[in-house]
């Protein structure tokens, strides 16, 4: 018997762990489906693309997308301590006041942008110091990149020439402009969750962390949750929770195993027979980021052939090089119209090229960027495949799916090839290798629809408002809350990592009663 069972350490489940056994008086479980996040390529930032589809990523198919041609997209989750945030880009991003405003707007008290900012900044190390917008001494450590790739500082200089702002903080007062990220990152090397929150705290004795243990459905006793069946070691066990249990599972897995325990939309589980225990429109409301990249060969150094003894003799003794990448080492967030109030397109910058959907490795030097419409008005699902828990669920993002979207996506492609037409890039591109045919609309929805993917970011598939209210309980049940990226009633406009562990301080202070 716990008082606390959390399902799933990723970004918000580690911060939730760690916080909620800082009382010794009350006993925390934490269950991860994967392992340990000892794997060496989970601190190198270069090797996170080697991550896809290993043993420690979900995995998961997505739907035939009906706005891309009907592909079917690669999305990856991570099954490992840390979750996604020990296998993704590391970008220290939180979004636009804009969002948080508009969240608190929409009825979800306590979540404004004023309310939120003292989580990010409780969490921060930021080696830049405090500030009116950043923390000092938390647990996440946030720096600058150690890598510096000069193709870099060429795409900054050629988007500054096509109009775009330079800025040097996206998380400051204003986040457009154009600028390097700061990351997630301690010395070079992945800081995640798991080890910025989770490792200090896992010596507690009030602290069980329980890895490869699948969370099969939740337990009730009436109208209250009472403790989560999960497998290990091809046994079902039962664990139990005193006073809550906690989903902590992302944007896929928590809204799925809400509705295999019964919570979720009536219909739809009542043609899997399941025993309906609340209707709820779980797995409604998906929201991700859709993203194109241009690709362009060049004769310049990128990150091409890093893989050599010396850089990961300079990364191991230095924590510096091109394996200290991130590989998206730096962006930009605008608004491609006037009328808009915040951006609706965020840029990536790499020192590489990055195609496929990150799946096949770069044959040459290279560097690529494009857009991401972060403001997406097309709205995906997430439901059961079959009533069985092991089953993947069904994802269909819907990306452009409306006019706006295709509008943002179309307007975001047109400046990324304006800024290739700028001096500092013509002068170092050697041949376009995956570009739209022409400048008209037409050509540049039907390269997107080609070219297009997720940039990783699901949410809200269990927003506030509709599955749970403010203080993350879900509707009509006692001793059961959601807190993870599916929570945010809208996705935020930019990488979601950062907000996710933000939803996970605050998360520990509702539970705890300190909020």
């Amino acid at each position: 018997m716990y008082d606390y069972v959390i399902v799933g350490a990723g970004s918000a489940g580690c911060v939730l762990a760690a916080r909620l056994s800082e009382d010794p008086d009350v006993k925390v479980a934490l269950l991860e489906a994967g392992g340990p996040d000892s794997r060496p390529e989970i601190a190198m930032p270069m090797a996170f693309p080697m991550l896809l589809k290993s043993s420690i990523d979900w995995d998961l198919i997505g739907e035939q997308e009906p706005g891309l041609g009907n592909r079917r997209l690669f999305l990856p989750r991570g099954k490992v301590i840390g979750g996604s945030g020990s296998i993704n880009a590391m970008i220290y991003v939180r979004g636009n006041r804009a969002d948080y405003d508009g969240w608190a707007a929409d009825g979800a008290d306590g979540w404004s942008y004023d309310e939120v900012l003292p989580y990010f900044k409780r969490s921060e190390d930021n080696e830049r110091g405090a500030s009116e917008f950043h923390g000092a001494g938390g647990p996440m450590a946030v720096s600058d990149s150690r890598s510096m790739s000069p193709l870099i500082e060429t795409m900054i200089e050629a988007s500054v020439l096509a109009g775009i702002d330079q800025t040097d903080d996206f998380n400051g007062a204003q986040q457009e402009g154009v600028g390097r990220f700061q990351l997630t990152q301690r010395s070079g090397r992945r800081c995640s969750t798991a080890a910025a929150f989770l490792h200090p705290a896992i010596g507690r004795a009030n602290l069980d962390v329980l890895t490869d243990a699948f969370a099969l459905r939740i337990l009730f006793d009436g109208a209250r949750a009472t403790g989560v069946e999960f497998a290990r070691g091809g046994q079902a066990e039962k664990i139990h929770a005193a006073r809550e249990v906690i989903l902590c599972a992302g944007a896929y897995q928590s809204p799925a195993l809400l509705m295999i325990s019964g919570i979720g939309p009536a219909d739809d589980l009542k043609l899997f027979g399941i025993e309906v225990r609340e209707d709820l429109p779980v797995g409604h409301n998906l929201q991700d980021h859709l993203m194109a990249q241009l690709n362009y060969e060049t004769d310049e150094p990128s990150l091409f052939g890093s893989f050599t003894p010396e850089n990961f003799e300079r990364f191991e003794k230095t924590g510096t090089g091109p394996l200290s990448s991130n590989i998206p080492e730096a962006g930009a967030f605008l608004r491609t119209r006037d009328d808009l109030a915040a951006p609706n397109i965020q840029f990536h910058y790499a020192p590489s090229m990055f195609y496929d959907e990150g799946l096949t490795a770069p044959h040459d030097h290279g560097y690529c960027f494009g857009p991401v419409v972060i403001k997406p008005s097309s709205r995906g699902r997430v439901t059961l495949r079959t009533p069985l828990p092991d089953s993947k669920p069904c994802v269909r993002c819907n990306f452009l799916d409306t006019e706006e979207d295709r509008r943002s996506l179309i307007e975001g492609v047109r400046l990324a090839l304006r800024i290739a037409e700028q001096a500092p890039l013509t002068a170092v591109a050697r041949s376009a290798y995956s570009v739209p045919d022409g400048d008209s609309d037409e050509a540049i929805l039907a390269w997107a629809r080609r070219a297009g993917q997720t940039v990783y970011h699901p949410t809200s598939t269990c927003a506030i408002g509709a599955v749970v209210d403010p203080e993350l309980r879900v509707y009509g049940i006692d001793g059961l809350r959601v807190a993870d990226a599916s929570v945010m009633p809208t996705i935020t406009r930019g990488n979601t990592n950062a907000a996710t562990i933000m939803i996970g301080e605050k998360a520990a202070d509702l539970v705890s009663g300190r909020a």
